[in-house]
């Protein structure tokens, strides 16, 4: 029964964006919401919402993946991105055995410095700052045995000097695990609400919020340590291409300025796909790589592409902590490196029965 009412709801949002306009960039607010929230996500092409890796920060980018082995996981990263802007990310697990359900919070913070402020003939008259930050609590409970069903409510806010927008979002996602074949399938409808407080206060229209609809697949071979995996996002919407000035051709046998655009019918649909794969050495060691084919479509020069679109990332899974590091390229003016720390707090910190409760993961 919940898993009619949970298809019926994604069914329902894809029938309502199911009209939308191309995908184009600068087309939404509050866009730093579809950034990696973790280096291992980062690694793995920026998002995905179907591996059952023991990485709390999985968990935010599908609520229903979030699950009682995660108790009182700790992650933590912070990193310098392109051009000096700072990226900050937080996400704890907790595990309510009375409640049977398990949560989880986040906090991401993006801070772009500090900027000069002239007044309407170039006078200096001080300095302001930009940022970006938003919270969530997220939630997810078991359905029978191989299914988890979960929602995600986040606070985000967007601020450039004295000016500032407040919006209130949901992700809802669920999750199936076959531990027997090491099969994962994970489906989340992201971004879904509105803003609060609008850049223009009494402006009439809102701006529209980065939904995304995506679905992932993960496998892991039986006597192979690799897991493959797909993510397929804007489900929503088949034509995903920037329209490109760039990708227009000449149609006129006189060089007329009348053009079309270059359209492939293969490069459209795997714009919509990001694929990878994760090899486990020694059960500490993880090495993951991973392309995002839109990312090197709309970000690499075409005549000089290098490794754009490209990411790796390797895992050290310890006892008490994780290491994961990621490189990734959105552009050939280089590549951009992050590390972060799980930390399994309830290994650490001494407590009561709950504080300190281990509960088995998915894998087997």
């Amino acid at each position: 029964m919940v898993y009619k009412k949970i298809s019926t709801a994604f069914l329902s949002v894809f029938l309502c964006f199911g009209a939308k306009a191309q995908v184009n960039g600068a087309q939404f607010a509050f866009e730093y919401l579809r950034l990696p929230n973790s280096p291992h996500v980062t690694a793995l092409g920026g998002f995905n919402v179907a591996n059952p890796s023991n990485d709390i920060a999985l968990a935010l980018q599908n609520p229903a993946l979030m699950r009682p082995s995660l108790h009182n996981q700790l992650s933590l990263n912070y990193n310098s991105f392109y051009s000096g802007i700072s990226n900050s990310n937080l996400a704890y697990g907790y595990y309510a055995p009375k409640l049977k359900t398990a949560f989880a919070i986040g906090m991401q913070y993006l801070s772009y410095g500090s900027f000069t402020q002239t007044d309407n003939i170039g006078n200096d008259i001080g300095n302001f700052k930009a940022n970006d930050y938003s919270f969530s609590l997220a939630a997810s409970k078991q359905y029978k045995e191989r299914w988890r069903y979960g929602a995600t409510l986040k606070m985000a806010q967007s601020r450039l000097a004295e000016v500032s927008a407040t919006a209130l979002l949901l992700d809802v996602g669920i999750a199936y695990e076959d531990t027997a074949n090491f099969l994962t399938i994970g489906a989340v409808a992201k971004n879904m609400g509105k803003m609060v407080q609008q850049y223009t206060p009494g402006k009439n229209n809102n701006e529209p919020m980065p939904f995304d609809l995506q679905l992932g697949i993960s496998k892991r071979f039986k006597h192979l340590p690799l897991r493959l995996f797909t993510t397929i996002h804007h489900l929503y919407e088949w034509d995903v291409r920037y329209n490109n000035p760039s990708d227009k051709t000449t149609t006129s046998v006189f060089g007329s300025a009348d053009t079309t655009v270059s359209k492939s019918f293969s490069d459209n649909l795997f714009r919509h796909f990001l694929f990878g794969g994760e090899i486990t050495l020694a059960k500490r060691l993880a090495i993951t790589v991973a392309y995002n084919h839109m990312r090197r479509k709309e970000m690499a020069i075409e005549d000089k592409k290098g490794s754009v679109g490209y990411s790796f990332g390797a895992s050290l899974y310890l006892n008490k902590f994780q290491v994961h590091f990621a490189r990734s390229y959105y552009s050939i003016a280089g590549p951009y490196n992050e590390i972060g720390i799980n930390v399994a707090l309830n290994k650490f910190v001494g407590g009561g029965t709950i504080w300190k409760a281990e509960y088995p993961n998915w894998e087997k």
